[in-house]
């Protein structure tokens, strides 16, 4: 009884949200080596970057971006440091109601080598089609319900394996067989290998895509304080803090961290965020200090030495989402997890042709004679 409701839940809710998951699957393949596809193009359309000694500091390559661009209308919002010795550094331009401009600096002499539009760029293109399906608000609803259904279609997949009698058959592909065997087999071992990542990768989607309601749920299972966004206080004609200033507290507040990228304030309450990274640490984004943009206070401090366990467990998501966790191996294998969906798409409509297909024809020949009739 269970066995035949699993059946059932599995095949419809593959029939009904398969290509939508098919999107988000190839999409995340391309995205797994985000990094260096996007270094990739950087280089093609402005070319290459020869490492030197020593690189300019972050306040000159402001005041040459602002200089070049000296549009009131345009703001700073974002510079992202160089992790490579041949990468560039990025500066986001924000202007009202017009797509953010991305400016693209030699961060060892701090020549402006061109900019573009961050968001027509063809990784965000594809980002955007991973997380939104390029449908806005609406758009990240449905990939995360899809994300939700997919980790549904994982768990009934691993309960209907039909290894768990015979493991060795239940790896097995009869490529000599009848190709409806071939095609049974090959959605029975696509599947198992990959059925316990797609579950990682659906259920960090969904909490991605939900998480004003996943965040709190995650904190209060993990009796973690849950994180309170900093705010700046206003001050009436006071005028923001210079960033020395601000790059000099958040040094202060990390010693031995190194920044590796800055979110400037754009509205009145906004504050600056100044991204850190430890010597020990991978990652780009786990460290971070939050200022008043006017004061240059430290409202807070988010240390990845010392983090709640709410903290780890939303930290522990993008590994897991992306496959970095287990370095190049497990980035590489990520790729048929994303292209797996297609896989079992494609053999699963099939199986379901098949087993109805008898059905469907003597459907088609009784609608024939009715209307001979």
């Amino acid at each position: 009884m269970i066995r035949r409701f699993a059946f059932k839940l599995h095949r419809y809710l593959g029939l009904a949200v398969g290509l939508v998951i098919v999107i988000i699957g190839i999409t995340g393949s391309l995205l797994v080596f985000e990094a260096e596809i996007n270094h990739f193009l950087l280089q093609l359309q402005f070319g290459q970057i020869v490492p030197q000694q020593q690189e300019v500091s972050i306040l000159s390559v402001i005041e040459n971006v602002k200089a070049a661009y000296s549009d009131p209308s345009l703001a700073l919002s974002y510079l992202e440091l160089p992790q490579e010795p041949d990468a560039p550094i990025q500066v986001e331009l924000q202007s009202p109601n017009k797509p953010t401009l991305e400016v693209i600096v030699n961060p060892y002499t701090g020549k402006i080598l061109g900019d573009r539009l961050s968001e027509y760029a063809m990784m965000s293109v594809i980002y955007n089609l991973h997380y939104s399906l390029l449908a806005g608000d609406t758009g990240v609803a449905i990939a995360g319900i899809a994300a939700l259904l997919l980790f549904m279609l994982s768990i009934t997949g691993i309960f209907l394996w039909s290894g768990w009698r015979k493991p060795i058959a239940g790896f097995k592909i009869k490529w000599k067989a009848h190709i409806k065997r071939t095609n049974f087999d090959l959605h029975k071992v696509a599947g198992i290998i990959t059925s316990v990542f797609l579950a990682l990768t659906a259920f960090t989607g969904f909490c991605w895509n939900f998480y004003t309601y996943a965040e709190p749920v995650i904190y209060a299972v993990t009796f973690s304080p849950t994180p309170v966004e900093p705010q700046s206080k206003l001050i009436s004609g006071r005028a923001p803090i210079a960033l020395a200033g601000i790059l000099q507290r958040a040094d202060a507040a990390l010693p031995g961290a190194v920044t590796t990228y800055i979110s400037f304030p754009t509205t009145p309450k906004a504050v600056f965020m100044v991204g850190k990274k430890f010597p020990e640490e991978k990652e780009v984004w786990r460290s971070r200090v939050y200022l008043d943009r006017y004061t240059g206070e430290v409202l807070h401090v988010r240390n990845s030495r010392s983090l709640s366990t709410g903290d780890e467990v939303m930290d522990a998501f993008t590994p897991l989402h992306y496959g970095t966790f287990g370095g190049l191996p497990t980035r590489i294998f990520y790729i048929f997890v994303g292209l797996a969906p297609t896989i079992l798409f494609v053999t699963g409509f099939v199986m379901w042709r098949y087993r109805y297909r008898p059905k469907l024809l003597s459907c088609d020949r009784a609608r024939h004679v009715n209307l001979k009739s």
